[in-house]
């Protein structure tokens, strides 16, 4: 029997722990999670949410479950959100997932804020048996010697946090993390830890605006990841971020060169890419660049 790279794992909350006051750790369990991939670094899954009154009664726990979940009708189709891995337990049999609790939240919001323990959910992710690769990866650093600029806001914090704690401890570079509020930057620090030349740094907006921290600290950072090292600037081509997603991820890139990761609300995202790349010359090969929401669009 062919074993699929992805599958549906049936969960339920086994612990909730409020991390901060912007975010919660869930850690799932559930009888299958010991075949749950432990890949690190950036891995996304799938977290699917029970409907009130039918929980996953009419989700299709198959490998085709998203053509069979698309004809569902609109009462019968469970939310259905993208996360990043936390941490993999296998011999407990549990998987982590750090949630964002919004100000004005939506379906997976709301449910992080009420979810008690016992809760049913799904988690679609990559399953152990599989030979290949998962896919769901794009931290790919093609030159493990040359410098990392890493950074987002605070939907892309667990990814970071992820990713500086699998990197080798040889890394050197800089991540930068833009969060909602001081307490969030304090207290995520005190549990995130990184390779001894990897600086990360926590950035709190405290009412300001997005980005407001992030951009100037991204700019800052490249000067000093990339140095004079940097090739002549180069056209991009324009993305609109309000009608467009933008999410470029490269696989090769140039020999010894500094490798960027940049995630988060896609405006300042698109900001980002525009310094790195047109104004600071890096080639686009080694920057990946992710817009996860957009500033005035609500969560679907």
């Amino acid at each position: 029997m062919t074993v699929p790279a992805w599958r549906v794992f049936e969960v339920e909350v086994a612990r909730l722990q409020r991390l901060s006051p912007s975010f919660v750790r869930v850690t799932f369990t559930g009888k299958d999670l010991d075949c749950f991939a432990d890949n690190g670094y950036d891995q996304r899954i799938k977290l699917v949410l029970p409907l009130p009154g039918s929980g996953l009664a009419y989700f299709p726990c198959t490998e085709d479950w998203y053509a069979q979940w698309r004809g569902l009708p609109d009462e019968r189709r469970n939310p259905v959100r993208t996360y990043t891995v936390r941490a993999v337990r296998s011999a407990s049999r549990e998987v982590d997932v750090d949630l964002v609790l919004h100000t004005n939240p939506g379906p997976a919001g709301l449910w992080a804020a009420e979810a008690q323990v016992g809760a049913v959910a799904a988690l679609i992710g990559p399953e152990a048996g599989y030979p290949g690769d998962h896919g769901g990866r794009d931290f790919h650093p093609h030159h493990r010697s040359g410098p990392l600029l890493i950074a987002g806001d605070e939907t892309a914090a667990p990814a970071i946090a992820s990713i500086v704690e699998s990197l080798e401890p040889s890394a050197q570079g800089v991540a930068l993390i833009e969060v909602p509020e001081a307490e969030d930057a304090v207290r995520l620090a005190d549990q995130t830890r990184a390779p001894a030349g990897v600086r990360v740094s926590w950035l709190a907006r405290d009412g300001a605006a997005h980005g407001s921290w992030l951009i100037p600290a991204v700019e800052a950072a490249a000067r000093q990841v990339l140095g004079t090292a940097a090739a002549s600037p180069s056209d991009l081509p324009d993305v609109d971020v309000d009608s467009d997603l933008l999410w470029e991820v490269p696989e090769s890139g140039l020999a010894g060169a500094a490798y960027a990761w940049l995630a988060g609300e896609a405006g300042v995202i698109k900001a980002l890419r525009r310094h790195l790349v047109s104004e600071r010359g890096l080639d686009r090969g080694s920057v990946a660049f992710m817009g996860y929401w957009r500033l005035g669009r609500p969560e679907l």
